[in-house]
Formats: C-alpha cells, sequence, structure tokens
C-alpha cells in the first residue's frame, strides 16, 4: 500500500489477498473481529482505511499473535488479540464487521509454514465467523476461486446483498473471489467486473473497492 502499512519479516509474510480483502468493506464499521489474524496484515490495512475502528484478532498461534503484536507496535495501532480458536471460541460478543482469509488449503503444511492451518471444514469456519456478526454488519472473505460454491452457499443461509468480485492472475480464469454479505439482509446478490490480482489502485495507491466501482457505476 505505498509504504502506508509496514511489517517485519517473519515465518509468514502476507500476500496481496490481505490487501484485497480489507479493501472489501462497503461502510465505515465501529468494531472489527479478524478471524486467522495471523501477523496482522489484514487488519493494520484495515487500521489504514478505518482508523477510528475497535479492531479485534483471533489466532490460534501464539507465534502468529506475538509477531502480529509487534507490527502493531510498528504501525502504532491497538489491537485486541486474542489466542483461541474461532471454531471453540465462546462469546456473546458481535461485531460490525467481521473479516476473514480462511485457511482453504488442503494437504501437509509447508515446512516453512508449519503454523498454517489445512485440511478444515470451510463451512463450519464460515459459520463461526457469520456468528460473530451483528444483526445487519458484514462479513468479508477472500477464498480459493475452487472454494467459491462452498462459500457461497454457507453464506446464502443467512446473509444477503451479497458481493462477488473475482480477481484474476495470469489464467484466464478467477484465482481468488472477494465475497462479502449482509446478515439478516434479503438483498440480491451482486458479481461486479474482476480485477487483475496485481491493480496497483487497491495494492499500491491504497484504494477501497467502494473508491473504485464508485469511479465506474452511476
Amino acid at each position: 500500500m505505498g509504504g502506508k502499512v509496514k511489517m517485519y519479516r517473519s515465518e509468514y509474510n502476507p500476500t496481496s489477498d490481505a490487501v484485497w480483502l480489507a479493501a472489501m468493506p462497503d461502510k465505515a464499521p465501529t468494531t472489527i473481529l479478524d478471524v486467522g489474524i495471523g501477523t496482522g496484515a489484514v487488519a493494520l490495512c484495515l487500521h489504514h482505511h478505518f482508523p477510528n475502528a475497535t479492531i479485534t484478532g483471533i489466532d490460534i498461534s501464539e507465534n502468529m499473535l506475538t509477531t502480529c503484536a509487534q507490527n502493531a507496535e510498528l504501525n502504532a495501532c491497538q489491537l485486541e488479540l486474542i489466542q483461541q480458536d474461532i471454531i471453540r471460541w465462546s462469546t456473546p460478543r458481535t461485531f460490525d464487521l467481521v473479516v476473514s482469509n480462511p485457511p482453504y488449503f488442503t494437504g501437509t503444511p509447508k515446512k516453512t509454514n508449519p503454523n498454517a492451518h489445512h485440511n478444515i471444514d470451510l463451512s463450519h469456519w464460515i459459520r463461526r465467523c457469520i456468528a460473530r456478526v451483528r444483526p445487519q454488519g458484514y462479513f468479508c472473505t477472500i477464498v480459493d476461486a475452487a472454494c467459491t460454491g462452498n462459500v457461497l452457499g454457507t453464506m446464502a443461509k443467512n446473509c444477503g446483498d451479497i458481493t462477488i468480485i473475482p480477481l484474476f492472475g495470469a489464467k484466464k480464469t478467477a484465482e481468488r473471489v472477494l465475497i462479502r454479505g449482509r446478515l439478516c439482509s434479503g438483498g440480491p446478490s451482486v458479481i461486479h467486473i474482476g480485477y487483475p490480482m496485481n491493480y496497483e489502485p487497491i495494492l499500491r495507491d491504497g484504494l477501497t473497492i467502494r473508491n473504485i466501482l464508485s469511479n465506474i457505476e452511476p
């Protein structure tokens, strides 16, 4: 984001997925929950977009949270960090916005990233994220395109106003998909124009999806 967010190098260095996910929320939230916060890339990008929001992060990994705290300090950002498994986290708390870059990978974690979560029940993960959204609040996620049907099927049971934005790499088919839904809403689903994953207005200039769409839609 053109130097707007700084992070220490660590055993897990985020990709452009984090920047895209943080650019997806449509309205300014007061409270945010980042599920699987990792080293904090999504949360810190969200802090740039919504500096007045209170941001909470949950992750099962103590090592990740330690690095996340260091990155938050580097960016002068106050984060509430909770070491918990979202599947088992028992709380009445809800949030205006819940975001998650979920662990949708299958197979054996790489030795270079032993903390990566693999082989989870993605539908269960999404349900647990949505359970932390307040009524009329939003859930945003970014997933591998192959998981889109699974995620949409789960979200549609509780969310409306579902917004879908495909992201393209070198292939002619989408590699990632951004999805946003609103809890307890009956609004229709919308599929927007796709973007290249290396789209500089998002990655370098730090714009949001809302900024981009407002320039091409009435």
